[in-house]
């Protein structure tokens, strides 16, 4: 890193493309993570894998993913986002190209746990940078941006996977993917990033025990988790489910699936300007998040349920419908954080949010390999994420009373645990 500048000299073009480095980064993380279940098939069918199996190296992932989210937190806001993220992406990236020499169950399973510890990486920094950088009127367009990226990042690793393995093997995928994502290190080294970033330090914010105090944490800890079953249940599942149980070739799969993820980063690009225009015309960022929560989730439901009992048209409405519906509410998921938290508190904040998020990673992926192994369909699966998508809205709407920014005094609490405005502007 060049040396850094402060707050007020950054502007708004450099602000901007740090937002765009920072999806890029997230892309890379999803097509890194997502490579593994479009390659499933394959490796299954290679290797001679269990269904039980595939559902303990999908979960593998979040075990050391979601258990290190708040110590990466803290790490982040003690040495600075932006050293923390790009030895995380080292670390993923090289775990990636790794899975191409994988020739066991066992070695797989390591891989999957590396990958997680560097991916832990993506999520806290990516908040405490947004935070900090970033006004509350342009928080829904910047994570709009990033959920874009993100949320492409399994619309390429599939389509481009895809064909990658029908050409020349699924180890080469893991290879090449590995390979291009640490190219994002050559242009993250020069950017100039404010002093606040740059050495930021963990004293200036809640202590954690106040943040354990505030039940807005929990609730978009429990609105996370209840999004997280579904996105998870998908991300993981689908390329399994066209392939298994509608007979769709690993090509078709390639094009279905990637499609359903670029719908889905669409949705969340549009969803985000969209929050943003009615934050800055009406001042109303509670009303426009928490709507956006409450239709995502509905419809979530009669989603899963369509996939699961419906005809092959009514799943293929349901599994792109849900798509339009999961990018939706992408940009809240975090911005609604950032905006309570502010910028001493939202790496910690969004490391709570997204270990407690991510545990639905391990729950999703082994519960629906037990229910396939135990049923030889997919149904019950659908149903149960119809089910854990109500929880969502008890989370985003009940247990967060007001979106607003939260007064952490200099003693380290939040001035009787309320947000300091009435409106977030």
């Amino acid at each position: 890193m060049t040396k850094p500048r402060t707050a007020c000299e950054l502007s708004a073009g450099a602000r901007w493309w740090i937002v765009g480095l920072l999806a890029a980064a997230l892309f890379i993380n999803y097509v890194d993570r997502g490579a593994v279940p479009t390659a499933a098939p394959l490796i299954q069918k290679e290797l001679g894998l269990s269904a039980a199996q595939l559902g303990v190296l999908f979960s593998a992932f979040f075990w050391s993913y979601a258990l290190l989210q708040l110590p990466v937190g803290w790490l982040a806001e003690r040495y600075g986002a932006h050293r923390v993220l790009a030895v995380g992406l080292a670390v993923w990236a090289c775990a990636t190209m790794l899975v191409g020499l994988a020739h066991s169950f066992a070695v797989l399973l390591g891989l999957r746990l590396l990958l997680g510890i560097g991916e832990s990486a993506g999520f806290p920094c990516l908040s405490n940078l947004l935070a900090t950088v970033m006004p509350v009127k342009s928080l829904g367009r910047a994570n709009g941006i990033v959920a874009c990226g993100y949320l492409f990042g399994p619309a390429v690793g599939a389509y481009c996977g895809g064909l990658i393995m029908v050409h020349y093997g699924w180890r080469a995928t893991f290879w090449i993917f590995g390979g291009l994502s640490l190219l994002w290190l050559l242009p993250w080294w020069g950017v100039r990033l404010p002093k606040r970033v740059a050495a930021a330090g963990a004293d200036e914010g809640p202590t954690l025990a106040t943040l354990l105090r505030q039940p807005s944490l929990w609730g978009t800890s429990l609105g996370l988790f209840s999004s997280n079953y579904t996105f998870y249940f998908m991300l993981n599942w689908l390329p399994s489910y066209v392939v298994g149980e509608r007979g769709f070739s690993t090509a078709e799969m390639a094009g279905l699936t990637g499609s359903a993820y670029a719908v889905n980063a669409l949705s969340a690009l549009l969803a985000g300007w969209v929050i943003d225009r009615i934050v800055m015309r009406y001042a109303q960022a509670n009303l426009a998040y928490k709507s956006v929560m409450v239709v995502a989730h509905v419809g979530s439901v009669a989603c899963m349920l369509s996939i699961a009992l419906g005809t092959p048209t009514g799943v293929l409405a349901g599994i792109f419908v849900y798509q339009v519906l999961s990018g939706m509410s992408s940009p809240g998921v975090f911005a609604m954080s950032q905006i309570l938290a502010g910028p001493t508190a939202a790496g910690r904040w969004v490391g709570i949010q997204n270990a407690c998020g991510n545990f639905a990673g391990i729950v999703a992926s082994l519960l629906t390999g037990w229910l396939v192994q135990l049923t030889h369909h997919y149904a019950a699966a659908f149903v149960l994420a119809a089910i854990v998508s109500v929880l969502g809205l008890a989370g985003w709407v009940w247990m967060v009373p007001r979106l607003a920014p939260l007064s952490w005094t200099l003693s380290g609490t939040a001035a009787d645990l309320e947000p300091a405005g009435q409106k977030s502007r």
